[in-house]
């Protein structure tokens, strides 16, 4: 994920307190975006599935709104 994409992820999470949904570029799985930590540019998901997991930006995207 660019840079301008994970300022806006985490804008949405930190100000509006929206979830935006990401997949994992490397494992394929989808995420539901809670929370950024800045310092490690990461941000924090919660799986389908309830478990809780950290993507660094790199490893993700936003996934469209037509796929979710």
């Amino acid at each position: 994920m660019k840079e301008a994409n994970y300022e806006k992820v985490c804008y949405w999470v930190e100000q509006r307190e929206e979830n935006v949904p990401l997949r994992n570029l490397k494992t394929g799985e989808i995420g539901y975006s809670f929370g950024c930590t800045h310092e490690g540019a990461t941000v924090q998901v919660r799986l389908p599935n309830g478990e809780l997991d950290s993507w660094t930006k790199d490893d993700c995207v936003e996934v469209p709104e037509t796929i979710h």
